[in-house]
C-alpha cells in the first residue's frame, strides 16, 4: 500500500518538473545559507534564487520515535508519504481546488515537522476530536487537508476544528487525483 503512495507522489513531481521545464524554466528557491538541502542544484549567495529538485530520501526520516512519544501509531500512507522525498512544498490542482502539498526541505524540516505535530495531536485529544495528521495546504485560508489517523481518509479541516467534509478515501487516492500546478506564489 505504501508503494502505491510513493508512486502517486513520484508521478505527480515528475509532472511538476515537466510543467517547469515546458515553461522554459526549472524549478527555483532563494538560496538559505541556514538552511541546507540536497535539493539545492547549486551553491549560492544568501537570498540568490538557484534551481532545486525534490531528491528521494534514503531512511533518513521516520517516525517511530514521536509514535512512541504519542503512544499512537500513524497511519502507514501518512508516514510514508514524509519519508520518501527531500522536497519543497508542491502545488498542485485538485478537483475542488488548489492546494499546497506539504513537504520536508531537510531533516531539520521533518523534525519541525514532527513537533508540529505533537502540538496538533496534543490538541486535537484536549478537544476530544479524532486524530488527524496534517499534509497540506488549501486556497480557502484557515483550512487544511488532513489525514483522520484512524481511518486513513482525507478530510477538509478548519483550523482547530473537526473535519467538515471528506475529501477522499485515502492518501493515496487524493495524490492520485492531483495533477500539477506552475509552482509560483
Amino acid at each position: 500500500m505504501s508503494d502505491d503512495i510513493k508512486r502517486q507522489l513520484e508521478r505527480l513531481i515528475q509532472q511538476t518538473v515537466e510543467l517547469s521545464q515546458q515553461h522554459g524554466q526549472s524549478l527555483t528557491i532563494e538560496y538559505d545559507t541556514e538552511w541546507q538541502s540536497q535539493c539545492y542544484q547549486q551553491h549560492a549567495e544568501e537570498g540568490e534564487v538557484v534551481a532545486w529538485a525534490p531528491v528521494a530520501q534514503q531512511g533518513e526520516c521516520d517516525f517511530s520515535h514521536l509514535e512512541n512519544a504519542l503512544e499512537l501509531k500513524l497511519d502507514p500512507l501518512f508516514c510514508a508519504y514524509f519519508t520518501h522525498y527531500f522536497s519543497n512544498n508542491i502545488l498542485a490542482k485538485a478537483p475542488d481546488g488548489g492546494c499546497e502539498l506539504l513537504q520536508v526541505w531537510n531533516l531539520d524540516d521533518f523534525n519541525r515537522l514532527q513537533e508540529n505535530l505533537i502540538g496538533h495531536v496534543l490538541m486535537k485529544r484536549r478537544l476530544k476530536q479524532p486524530v488527524t495528521l496534517f499534509f497540506a495546504l488549501t486556497d480557502e485560508e484557515d483550512y487544511m487537508l488532513s489525514v483522520e489517523n484512524e481511518s486513513g481518509k482525507v478530510v477538509l479541516e478548519p483550523v482547530g476544528k473537526p473535519a467538515i467534509r471528506v475529501i477522499a478515501p485515502s492518501l493515496s487516492a487524493f495524490i492520485a487525483s492531483l495533477e500539477a500546478a506552475p509552482q509560483v506564489r
